[in-house]
C-alpha cells in the first residue's frame, strides 16, 4: 500500500463499548499489562466455499496506525460515563507498541488458519479486537467472492461496479478487496484515488434516454470519448442500437456493453452483427447481477469481459467470513512466560490455546495438500512454507506494500491449491487443517 492511502481520521471509536469497559475492569485489577497474544480465525468457511482469502490487511495496518483518541473523543467518552479517569488517561496516551504477525494480503486461507496474531499488552490489544474484525470479515468475504468469480471468468476481465448497492465507505473498501482478488479495473472514483486502482465507466441509459434518437446519444459520446468509447446498446432496440453504433463509430468502436436480457444468446447474436458490419474488433461487455456461476455459465459465450456489482459487494450471498479474535495465550506472571489460555464450551465455540505457526504443505508436484498449525517447534520441512509474515514489529507497520503484489501473491497462493478448489459445485474446504503440537 502506499503511503498517500492512508487514512488521516481517528479510528479508535469504531469499536464495541465493551471493549473499553473490558480495558477499564482489567486496569483496576492489575491484569492490563500482562502480555497477551490474541489470534483471529474462522471456524469455518461459508457453507460450499472451498477457501478464504485474506484481505484488508493493508487497511488494518492504517486503522492501527490511526488509532488514537482524541480530545473531543476523550471529553464525549466521559461525558456519557462510558469509563472512569484512569481509563481516560490511559487511552490519551494510547498507542499500540506491540507486533501483528499474520497472513500476507492476497493470501488464501482456511479454518484454523490463524490469519493475523495480535502479542501486546492486554490493554493495547485487546481495544483493537472489533476494529480488525470488522475490516478483516468484510473485505475477506468480498475477496473471497471476486476471487471466485475471477476463476470463473479465465482471462476475460472482471470490473467492479457495485459502489450504488453497498454504503459508501464499504464500496470503496469493497473495490479494493475484489482488486486484490484478480479484477482488473472499479466504477469508483475514490477507490482509484485512495488505492490506485484503474477506473472504468463510460455512459448508462440515462444517457440514451436524455437525447432525441440513440444516434445522436452515440453521436455525442464518441466525440467527446472517441471511438475507443463503449456504447450501452439495450435501451431500446438491439440489434437497431448496434448497427448505429457501428454507423457512429465505425469498425474502430472500442466495446458495446449488454445489459439485460439472455445474455448468452444476446452475446452471440451480437457478436455475428459486428462481425457482418466489419466491427471484428469490437468487443463486448456483459452486465446485469452477475455473480460467479453467472459468469461460469457465459464461459461459452463470445464475451470479452464482466461487471459485477451487487453479488460482489455482499460476498455473493456471504457478507462476513466469521472471523474471531480470541485470547491464546498470556503472561502467568509478570515478565513471566506465556501459558495457553483458550475458551472450553459446548458446541463448536471452543478454541485451541497457545501462540500458533501455519505452514501449507506441498506435496512431491508442489501442490498444496495440507494447512499445518502448531503450537511447538517448527518441523525442519516445514520451516520453507511458513504462512505469516511480520506487519507490525514494536509498533511500527513494516508490513505495508504496494497493492499489486497482493494482486500477485493471491494469483500464485490459488494457483498452488489443488485444482478442485476452483469449482463452483459445494464441497469441503480443499485443504484439511492438521494440528499439531
Amino acid at each position: 500500500m502506499d503511503a498517500t492511502s492512508r487514512a488521516a481520521g481517528s479510528t479508535a471509536l469504531l469499536t464495541d463499548r465493551y471493549e473499553l469497559t473490558m480495558l477499564q475492569a482489567a486496569l483496576r485489577s492489575g491484569a492490563a499489562h500482562r502480555r497477551s497474544v490474541f489470534e483471529v480465525f474462522t471456524r469455518r468457511l461459508p457453507n460450499g466455499r472451498r477457501y478464504g482469502v485474506t484481505a484488508g490487511t493493508g487497511r488494518v495496518l492504517d486503522a492501527v496506525e490511526n488509532f488514537r483518541f482524541t480530545t473531543p473523543q476523550l471529553d464525549w467518552l466521559s461525558a456519557q460515563g462510558v469509563v472512569d479517569e484512569e481509563t481516560l488517561e490511559f487511552l490519551a496516551g494510547y498507542r499500540f507498541r506491540g507486533d501483528i504477525h499474520g497472513y500476507p494480503e492476497g493470501e488464501v486461507y482456511f479454518p484454523g488458519s490463524p490469519v493475523l496474531t495480535v502479542e501486546g499488552s492486554f490493554a493495547e490489544a485487546v481495544i483493537l479486537e472489533t476494529l480488525i474484525l470488522s475490516i478483516l470479515n468484510f473485505d475477506s468475504a468480498i475477496a473471497a467472492a471476486a476471487s471466485r468469480m475471477t476463476s470463473a471468468a479465465g482471462t476475460r476481465p472482471c470490473i467492479e461496479m457495485g459502489a450504488r448497492r453497498a454504503h459508501e465507505s464499504a464500496a470503496v473498501a469493497a473495490a479494493r478487496a475484489a482488486y486484490v482478488a484478480g479484477f482488473s479495473a472499479t466504477s469508483d472514483l475514490e477507490a482509484g484515488f485512495t488505492y490506485g486502482i484503474p477506473t472504468t465507466g463510460t455512459a448508462a441509459h440515462a444517457f440514451t434516454l436524455l437525447h432525441d434518437s440513440e444516434r445522436d446519444a452515440f453521436t455525442a459520446q464518441i466525440a467527446s470519448m472517441g471511438r475507443g468509447t463503449t456504447l450501452l446498446v439495450d435501451t431500446y432496440d438491439l440489434q437497431e442500437a448496434v448497427r448505429t453504433a457501428v454507423e457512429v463509430a465505425g469498425p474502430e468502436l472500442g466495446a458495446v456493453r449488454i445489459d439485460s436480457g439472455d445474455l448468452t444468446l444476446l452475446a452471440h447474436r451480437v457478436r455475428r452483427q459486428l462481425d457482418d458490419l466489419g466491427a471484428h474488433k469490437t468487443k463486448i461487455i456483459v452486465t446485469s447481477d452477475l455473480d460467479e456461476y453467472a459468469i461460469a455459465a457465459l464461459a461459452a459465450a463470445p464475451v470479452d469481459g464482466y461487471g459485477v456489482g451487487t453479488s460482489l459487494v455482499t460476498g455473493s450471498g456471504h457478507p462476513t467470513c466469521a472471523m474471531v479474535y480470541k485470547l491464546v495465550a498470556r503472561e502467568s506472571t509478570p515478565g513471566g512466560p506465556l501459558i495457553p489460555v483458550a475458551k472450553r464450551s459446548a458446541g463448536a465455540k471452543s478454541s485451541v490455546g497457545g501462540r500458533k505457526w501455519a505452514a501449507r504443505r506441498p506435496d512431491a508436484d508442489g501442490v498444496a495438500e495440507a494447512e499445518v498449525v502448531g503450537t511447538g517447534p517448527v518441523p525442519e520441512e516445514l520451516a520453507g512454507h511458513l504462512l505469516q509474515v511480520p506487519l507490525v514489529v514494536a509498533g511500527e507497520s513494516v508490513g505495508r506494500e504496494p497493492l499489486a503484489a497482493a494482486r500477485e501473491r493471491h494469483i500464485r497462493s490459488r494457483a498452488a491449491l489443488p485444482l478442485s478448489a476452483t469449482q463452483l459445485s459445494k464441497g469441503e474446504p480443499v485443504l484439511t487443517t492438521e494440528r499439531t503440537a
